[in-house]
């Protein structure tokens, strides 16, 4: 199979869709493999790293495009790369349909088949290339919220771990999920006062399991988490419903109850985000304030750790494409009913019941 990758133009995107080292992984099964010239280059993965592996290095975008079946990417496709897509490409990649209606007509103008990362499944109903960026937003979301409640960064003053006889921060979870546990873990080792919402059970005795009571576990209502807001320092957002938009679970008028200079993290911010005043920021500009509450929603959050995340990244995504690349796309599409899960867009038509019921109700 011809297998392209392209250079990510998001704002400050610097992670790439496939590696040097997977690229020699996929030659050596032989499949070709084209790369944009610098590609790789935001995090020193440089065009010599994948021509010396047999990969072939292309000036363009459009020449990647044109000779590739198969387009492996990070990011959502841009207005540009969906007007190279073909009928007969497959597009791999996060796609985050439920927030974005012009991309999902788009894709669907392009006759494309477009498989998301975030809605593939595995044997236990988890997300397993979703799991990775989730993990690495889910630590920066409580390096980022701790950031922000620094006086220069328009924040109250305040220290997340506090110091003798004065106390650490209260930091309130929402969703005890993968990038809501991994903000815990990262809250709790900066010695914050932590709480995590969550309506599962089960996830909640994860929790308890996990931190031995260090982090109190809630059962989220809209009372309960009305009555956590006058106290919360910072407020991390990581509720998941796979392949639909996120819930609202904080409202505009609900930032009066809140301290002035308070942090809202939208880690959900990729499906809609998870506050009625979110909107997607970036890397440039990471931060807006309403009604004095500093609000973070950059929508590519592990992009500020490129390195890390391509490779986290890259391990997860890289047997998926061998196997597509193997058995060719229908054949893989139709020997894991997992893989099939992935597929959001199919020759024009919404392929996800999710993003379909999200498109029905716009």
């Amino acid at each position: 199979m011809r297998i392209g990758t392209v250079r990510e133009i998001k704002t400050l995107e610097f992670r790439v869709g496939i590696t040097p080292e997977g690229a020699a992984e996929l030659v050596a099964h032989g499949h070709q493999v084209f790369v944009e010239t610098g590609a790789g280059a935001g995090i020193g993965l440089g065009d010599d790293a994948y021509a010396s592996v047999g990969a072939t290095v292309l000036p363009d975008a459009k020449s990647v495009f044109d000779k590739s079946e198969m387009i492996v990417k990070v990011k959502e496709p841009q207005a540009v790369e969906i007007a190279m897509l073909r009928p007969d490409h497959t597009l791999f990649t996060y796609l985050h349909l439920a927030a974005d209606r012009d991309q999902t007509l788009g894709l669907m103008k392009s006759g494309a088949t477009c498989i998301a990362y975030e809605t593939i499944t595995d044997n236990y109903g988890r997300l397993p290339l979703l799991a990775p960026m989730s993990q690495v937003a889910g630590r920066m979301a409580t390096m980022v919220a701790s950031q922000y409640m620094m006086k220069p960064y328009g924040g109250r003053g305040l220290l997340m771990s506090g110091v003798p006889g004065v106390p650490g921060a209260k930091v309130g979870i929402l969703g005890a999920g993968v990038s809501g546990m991994h903000a815990a873990e990262i809250a709790l080792g900066m010695r914050a006062d932590v709480t995590m919402f969550d309506i599962s059970a089960e996830r909640l005795a994860a929790v308890d399991a996990q931190f031995g009571g260090a982090v109190k576990g809630v059962h989220s209502s809209k009372k309960v988490l009305q009555d956590y807001l006058p106290v919360a320092d910072a407020i991390i957002g990581c509720v998941l419903v796979t392949g639909a938009a996120a819930p609202k679970l904080i409202r505009r008028e609900d930032l009066k109850k809140m301290k002035p200079g308070a942090v809202l993290v939208d880690v959900a911010i990729d499906q809609g985000g998870c506050f009625e005043t979110s909107k997607a920021t970036t890397h440039e500009h990471p931060t807006f304030v309403v009604d004095g509450i500093i609000h973070y929603c950059v929508a590519n959050m592990p992009g500020a750790a490129p390195l890390t995340s391509t490779y986290a990244l890259t391990a997860v995504t890289l047997p998926f494409v061998l196997r597509m690349a193997e058995k060719g796309v229908a054949g893989a599409l139709a020997a894991d009913p997992h893989l099939k899960n992935g597929l959001n867009v199919q020759a024009g038509k919404i392929t996800h019941p999710a993003v379909q019921a999200v498109m029905d109700a716009a």
